[in-house]
């Protein structure tokens, strides 16, 4: 009987750690970071947290296309301003039109960039949004002397 109390008890004060947690990003330089309870997690696992919340969803599939676009757009622009470099340090002669093509392709990848750190945000402020709406099982346990409680507030 003590065992089948305490498996309860523990049930029910544990409710709170099943609760989902909020999101934070932080934007930096070259991307974003994203923070779950302190722990920095991938875009991958974001995608698979916020699976819960369909708009939410959608706006982070379209950031990680506009950061795709701009990753693709980035390398091969730094690949076609580095290659007149080396030539131009190996023969002493270099493709002009390649780097200029290349830093073309720089430019254009920032305004996707830009477009990815915003749609991942927006994403991440409605996921939490939904979270501060549901109304959530609350437990708290209250231990003294020789005798524990748990208030459960709805």
């Amino acid at each position: 009987m003590r065992a089948l109390l305490f498996f309860i008890f523990f049930s029910i004060y544990s409710f709170d750690s099943f609760a989902q947690k909020k999101l934070a990003i932080y934007k930096t330089f070259g991307g974003v970071v994203y923070e779950m309870d302190s722990l920095t997690i991938s875009t991958k696992q974001v995608a698979m947290v916020l699976r819960s919340n369909p708009e939410a969803y959608g706006e982070f599939e379209m950031a990680r296309t506009n950061a795709t676009t701009s990753s693709v757009l980035g390398f091969s622009g730094a690949t076609l301003v580095a290659v007149p470099l080396i030539t131009l340090v190996a023969t002493g002669e270099a493709n002009w039109f390649l780097a200029g093509g290349g830093a073309a392709l720089l430019l254009a990848s920032i305004p996707f960039n830009l477009s990815f750190k915003n749609h991942a945000a927006n994403a991440i402020e409605l996921y939490n949004a939904k979270l501060t709406s549901q109304a959530r099982l609350k437990s708290t346990l209250y231990v003294s002397g020789s005798g524990a409680s748990v208030i459960i507030r709805f």
